[in-house]
């Protein structure tokens, strides 16, 4: 993928893809309904890029590796 340059390390990768998933599994857990989903798609997307290794809002806020 040429579209995107890597702006998050490695370790912080397996930090966003752990949380994220944690986060999703813990909203179906502890929440119900709509919220639960609504969590669950922020700790999808927290995962995602942890496992693309790009963050839009590190790149807005000019963080990177």
């Amino acid at each position: 993928m040429g579209f995107y340059r890597k702006n998050i390390g490695g370790l912080h990768q397996v930090v966003r893809v752990v949380l994220g998933i944690a986060v999703a599994a813990a909203a179906f857990v502890y929440l119900a309904g709509a919220t639960a989903w609504l969590v669950a798609l922020g700790g999808a997307g927290f995962a995602l890029t942890g496992l693309v290794g790009y963050c839009p809002m590190c790149a807005i806020a000019g963080i990177g590796k």
